[in-house]
């Protein structure tokens, strides 16, 4: 008798984290209810095991409904638009339905997080238990959702995780990739949102994607409120230079020996925007972000999991702007796990 399949459903779908989840589940073997709350573009065709569900959250018991047998709930939503306005409206709403869901399921709810909740004097060595001393409104949201989670468990036995990981990229339109890194590779310029000595954490999704999934598989003894540390790529400003003026050279976008036109981006001229442009204020306070030195530790996650997952970084940013519908010759793919020794 064949053993029924472990089924997870995706909140947010049709984000680029929520796809990228679709895609893992997916491909390791999952029955996959992704949730969306408008009509797809495409007949929503099913890919494998993946099966489409047109749903608003202001339902939450209908969803459930829906969703009866889920062994496992990943809150992908996002709010509308990166200003302080629109996470204050939605952030936590969202996140409430998202446990009203898991907890009516008894399913095991997991969280992308970020860094935000550290605030600009964070260490450079942040572990899942680093306090947490937001510097802005978005940090100080990100440590109430975990309150949240937190708060669900005590009042009812949700199990959560919570993944924490730095700026994302790949998986379609909408990172700093696309909107300042490489906007102008084309042309030959590169745009650096920091110093070019300054190491950061990036999360190339599909690696996060299946770093969710890797632990989903041991939703039935993961209990209480969780939080790991997901490492993915340190990475200053040259690294990013080097990464992409490779791309250029192949793609030619830029002669043999010529080397790409690097600016930083003009701070002052965006917090002075960010006086009309709510967008741009919203960008402005995370500029230390950039500016900070800072990496995950992920021992406890690779305790659970194993060796975390970790794309080499010239074929991540290949496939990255690959996605974006670029002309980009992708290297062939070889899912690389990254060494103990190098975190």
């Amino acid at each position: 008798m064949n053993k029924p399949l472990r089924t997870v459903l995706i909140l947010g779908a049709t984000g680029r984290f929520g796809a990228a989840a679709v895609r893992a589940f997916d491909a390791a073997g999952w029955r996959v209810l992704a949730q969306h709350r408008r009509p797809l573009r495409a007949a929503g065709a099913a890919a494998g095991n993946v099966q489409w569900l047109q749903a608003d959250l202001a339902d939450p018991a209908a969803l459930a409904t829906r969703a009866a047998g889920v062994d496992v709930v990943v809150h992908a939503m996002n709010p509308a638009a990166y200003t302080d306005a629109a996470w204050r409206a939605e952030a936590p709403g969202m996140m409430r339905a998202a446990i009203d869901i898991a907890r009516r399921l008894d399913a095991l709810l997991l969280f992308p997080g970020n860094v935000y909740n550290f605030g600009a004097a964070m260490p450079a060595l942040l572990h899942e238990d680093t306090p947490r001393q937001p510097s802005t409104l978005k940090g100080a949201l990100r440590v109430e959702l975990e309150e949240q989670l937190a708060q669900a468990h005590a009042a009812s036995g949700l199990r959560s995780v919570v993944i924490r990981a730095g700026d994302f990229f790949g998986s379609g339109h909408g990172s700093l990739l696309d909107r300042v890194l490489a906007k102008d590779l084309r042309r030959g310029r590169i745009a650096l949102p920091g110093a070019r000595d300054v190491a950061t954490p990036w999360a190339y999704l599909p690696d996060l994607a299946r770093t969710f999934e890797r632990v989903a598989r041991h939703h039935e003894r993961l209990d209480g409120a969780q939080v790991l540390h997901f490492a993915g790529h340190a990475l200053t400003g040259q690294d990013w230079c080097d990464a992409l003026e490779a791309v250029a050279h192949e793609a030619g976008w830029l002669r043999p020996g010529q080397a790409a036109k690097v600016s930083s981006l003009p701070w002052p001229l965006i917090r002075a925007a960010g006086l009309l442009v709510p967008t741009w204020s919203s960008l402005a306070q995370m500029r230390y972000l950039w500016t900070t030195p800072h990496r995950l530790a992920n021992e406890r996650l690779e305790a659970l999991i194993g060796p975390e997952p970790h794309t080499p970084l010239p074929q991540a940013v290949r496939q990255a702007l690959g996605d974006l519908g670029w002309p980009v010759e992708p290297i062939p793919a070889q899912r690389g796990l990254r060494p103990r020794s190098a975190q």
